[in-house]
């Protein structure tokens, strides 16, 4: 056809003034595809593809980027992240450009700047939901914001709320268009924080809007995709990146579940031989001796009755190398510590610089590097003598801006394009699940049942806290009505939020289903008594449907830890009476019977409201389930069930047993350690 020989004239055209893409290169592809001249348009296409992931990523880097220069008064790097004529609208006060972005900032930390000694500026953006638009060069974001702030003189601030961004790409760089923070609840540390004027509206969400879908992250775009300017094994090596990453961020995500239980055998695991753990200030410790030894600082294997060691993990970056056998992660880390039998609690703030290697297809950590800002005492604060920081050295910050305009090593992997498809569609998934993960956060902070609803595969099922599982949509938006009613004020007095962060994302070989490990990290607020923490975890299964990502399985296993209130923190619980009687099941089980009880789940819910068994409630230490094996070695943990949890009794619920895969578990079982 004449058109296509045009095409293929302006791609050889292009191809000559493309640094990256040299005539005998583009020549090569033409060869190998003009046998079938669709492969034009599958290339194209494909090129166009990973542009938009690769953009998905960018954006949330942004933010994290955003979040992580705060902690070190960056004021000026943190406005270089927005466009020339960008706006930081903070509440009711608004700074157009870069230079008012930047003095806005400056004045708002003020000496909470986390420069001067025992100063801190943890602002944490977290539960990113990305959506880009047709074209590929305006994103959306939906984040939770929390901030914590002191001057080291006494003087603290708590702030938390929601993030309703826009993003826009410019000159190869994705940069903030809009960074919209709606304050909703905030506070000095001494009595704690408030519900802002007295209410929690209910800020729109950016995804609901028409033609925007949350388990879409990348919509398509009408008309074929322009010539593309890589060629097969440039796209593979920027594939291949992606996918590493994936792997990197599930294993520092692990880490921080194993740190939380003192799984020490699990953490050694995760490393190379060789390996080194730093903490500045501290020392350095050396291979896997070492590294059991630092990660004993913290105290034996295992957690005993009224030890909570929750180490969480925020805003990471992971910069995966050129060479695609090494790479770095850059985040924050909040430690909330406490011994609830010697009523003794504290909060630990830090960053960590991890490096990883991949050996034998199998990515490890090589080298892990803590560097604590501060650590203070609950009780006390962190307003005065808290810092933890002997050096004003700064660890490196990542770049991970415009990947698609970067170079790809020399050798590396190659294939054809169904296979690339293939393992784009997987990384893609990563995000689509975690996209559809943090829109059911959001929602349910809302109590939006129908939204709810919508975000669950037609044969999808969730756990109803302390009362069972309902299957399909419309089973559990009447269940979430029956709970809470369908006439909610815009404007409420109290809130617990639904964070759900540092995921752990397994995908199946062909892209159309995952498996994620959460945390609920749930801060609450209301109008009249000061907000407070608790902890739980998700064990949730996503899949595709008529392309678009939904809820498959969502369980939620509460409450591990939680504080008796602001003023005694999670180390004021008392243990519960024995003799006391049972908590009673959710309401609902009588006025809208589940599909399936807990009761009927068996020895999986033994112990958790509403289940079997002795209840067993903070600071007594409930099992720890995991639905994966250790990423790196394959031990099996204690306590595994893969799969959805109600699988094991409704088989027909399962992913397998309705056309999908089932992801993976962990490594090889033959390299697996059964305890």
């Amino acid at each position: 056809m004449w058109w296509r020989e045009i095409v293929q004239m302006q791609g050889l055209i292009e191809a000559l003034y493309l640094p990256k893409t040299t005539p005998k290169t583009w020549f090569r592809n033409y060869e190998a595809r003009k046998g079938d001249n669709r492969l034009f348009g599958k290339l194209n296409a494909l090129a166009r593809d990973v542009e938009r992931v690769e953009s998905v990523r960018e954006i949330k880097d942004v933010q994290r980027t955003f979040a992580q220069l705060a902690q070190f008064g960056k004021w000026r790097d943190m406005a270089a992240l927005f466009s020339n004529n960008g706006s930081l609208q903070w509440g009711n006060e608004t700074a157009t450009g870069l230079a008012a972005i930047e003095k806005w900032l400056r004045v708002d930390a003020g000496a909470m700047d986390g420069i001067r000694s025992g100063s801190l500026d943890t602002m944490i953006a977290e539960n990113g939901l990305v959506t880009l638009s047709a074209n590929g060069r305006i994103g959306k974001a939906r984040w939770n914001g929390l901030r914590f702030m002191g001057d080291g003189a006494g003087g603290t601030r708590i702030q938390g709320g929601i993030y309703e961004n826009q993003y826009v790409l410019s000159n190869g760089l994705w940069k903030i268009s809009l960074l919209h923070y709606y304050p909703l609840y905030s506070g000095p540390y001494v009595g704690g924080w408030r519900t802002s004027n007295g209410a929690v509206p209910i800020i729109p969400y950016h995804f609901v809007e028409q033609g925007v879908d949350p388990g879409v992250a990348i919509p398509l775009e009408v008309g074929e995709a322009p010539p593309a300017k890589a060629s097969i094994e440039e796209l593979a090596h920027r594939i291949s990146r992606l996918n590493d990453e994936d792997a990197i961020r599930n294993i520092q995500h692990s880490y921080g579940f194993y740190v939380d239980r003192r799984m020490w055998a699990d953490v050694v695991d995760l490393f190379a031989s060789g390996s080194t753990v730093k903490i500045d200030g501290v020392g350095t410790y050396e291979g896997a001796a070492g590294v059991r030894q630092a990660m004993e600082r913290m105290g034996p294997e295992g957690l005993t009755q009224g030890i909570l060691n929750a180490h969480y993990i925020f805003d990471q970056i992971v910069e995966v190398d050129l060479n695609g056998r090494e790479a770095t992660s850059r985040g924050i880390e909040v430690g909330m510590i406490g011994n609830a039998n010697t009523r003794t609690a504290s909060w630990e703030f830090s960053v960590f610089r991890n490096d990883f290697v991949k050996e034998d297809g199998q990515w490890k950590l090589s080298s892990l590097e803590i560097t604590p800002l501060i650590v203070a005492d609950y009780y006390k604060g962190w307003g005065r003598g808290a810092s933890a920081r002997n050096s004003s050295r700064v660890p490196a910050f990542l770049d991970v801006a415009a990947r698609s305009s970067r170079g790809v090593a020399r050798d590396g992997p190659s294939g054809d394009l169904a296979d690339l498809r293939r393992q784009l569609a997987r990384s893609s998934a990563y995000d689509g699940a975690e996209n559809v993960s943090n829109a059911y956060g959001f929602v349910i902070d809302d109590l939006h049942c129908d939204l709810m609803g919508d975000l669950f595969h037609t044969k999808g099922h969730k756990n109803s806290p302390f009362c069972g599982y309902y299957q399909g949509p419309h089973r559990n938006a009447d269940a979430c009505y029956t709970s809470w009613g369908r006439n909610h004020s815009a404007l409420r007095p109290s809130i617990s939020f639904h964070w759900r962060p540092q995921p752990v994302i397994l995908v199946s070989e062909d892209g159309r289903s995952a498996t994620l490990r959460a945390h609920l990290l749930q801060p609450s607020t209301s109008n009249s008594t000061s907000g407070t923490f608790r902890g739980a975890i998700y064990h949730d299964q996503m899949a595709l449907e008529d392309g678009k990502w939904r809820l498959w399985s969502i369980t939620i296993d509460e409450f591990y830890w939680q504080s008796k209130d602001w003023e005694k923190g999670w180390a004021g619980v008392d243990p519960r009476n024995a003799s006391s009687p049972l908590p009673a099941p959710s309401a609902l089980l009588t006025k809208y019977p589940p599909d399936v009880t807990l009761v009927q789940i068996g020895d999986r819910e033994d112990g958790f409201q509403g289940g079997t068994g002795r209840f067993i409630s903070w600071p007594e230490i409930q099992r720890m389930w995991f639905q994966y094996r250790n990423l790196v070695s394959g031990r099996v943990p204690e306590h595994y069930w893969p799969g959805c949890v109600p699988c094991q009794l409704k088989k027909e619920w399962s992913l397998s047993a309705n056309g999908y895969q089932e992801p993976p578990t962990g490594p090889e079982l033959a390299n697996a350690t059964v305890l």
